[in-house]
């Protein structure tokens, strides 16, 4: 019975886990308080501070290192892009989270282009927005309901920006890059594809091949640049590539030195 005691109290002594350290930015202070009362109060997540404008966001960040910065998509004053990079830059191991009540396509693939790994409506549940919280501060990406989907069908319908750029790659192939650009990982991208990891691990490796690239980062940067070499665009990818000093055969068009057609340029 002593020992069953004393086991007990070695128990209840063990830490409890870490909290999910959290800056809120948001223009309106009664979202603010609301957002940090529900946080707080989910009992995993504390708020170490917040931020009515972008740059003190910056600063709050900079000055605290949370595991996530909850960003109001208003406070960036539609530059998105621009004030998730400036954040990273001050602290890429914060995790950003786009909160916001417009539903815009084009400010969520900015966002995740930019860095950010995590976008949710204002309306989302209680719960879906402490799960978003916290899984980011794990190394998930987040997205909230529907929006995965969107973002895949934005990237796969026409016209798309891929299909010009890649045209070696099929549409599945062009939906897994597109979503690594986006900075999701093998798991996250399953997810949205409905698909097992392994086989987003196979689509990758035959991306790496057909892109000539040799890592996940030189692919992500091919894919957010827009832009490939002049062999590379011209090339029939069924013949081979020539040798040095023969003639070109069958090629309809060259490439300039500084090349600016529509086949480089994304839209």
């Amino acid at each position: 019975m002593n020992d069953d005691r004393n086991h007990a109290r070695r128990a209840d002594d063990w830490p409890a886990p870490a909290r999910v350290s959290v800056v809120i930015a948001d223009g309106q202070p009664v979202f603010r308080r609301g957002l940090a009362a529900l946080l707080t109060g989910s009992g995993a997540v504390t708020v170490v501070a917040e931020a009515a404008a972008s740059r003190e966001a910056a600063r709050m960040v900079v000055l605290h290192r949370p595991d996530v910065l909850v960003l109001d998509l208003e406070l960036a004053d539609g530059q998105v892009d621009a004030t998730v990079r400036e954040v990273l830059r001050a602290a890429p191991a914060t995790a950003v989270l786009v909160f916001t009540a417009a539903d815009d396509e084009d400010t969520l693939v900015a966002a995740m282009r930019a860095g950010a790994r995590g976008y949710l409506l204002k309306s989302s549940t209680d719960a879906g927005i402490v799960r978003a919280v916290t899984g980011l501060a794990q190394g998930e990406t987040i997205l909230g309901p529907g929006i995965g989907e969107r973002l895949v069908g934005r990237i796969g319908g026409p016209p798309a920006r891929f299909q010009r750029l890649f045209p070696e790659l099929t549409a599945r192939e062009q939906d897994v890059l597109e979503l690594m650009a986006a900075g999701m990982g093998n798991t996250a991208i399953a997810r949205q594809l409905h698909l097992s990891p392994k086989t987003i691990a196979n689509h990758i490796s035959v991306i790496f091949g057909k892109l000539h690239v040799t890592n996940r980062a030189e692919a992500v940067e091919l894919a957010k640049g827009g832009r490939r070499g002049p062999l590379e665009l011209v090339r029939d990818p069924a013949k081979p590539p020539r040798r040095p000093g023969s003639s070109p055969v069958g090629t309809a068009r060259s490439v300039p030195r500084n090349p600016r057609s529509d086949l480089v340029a994304g839209p």
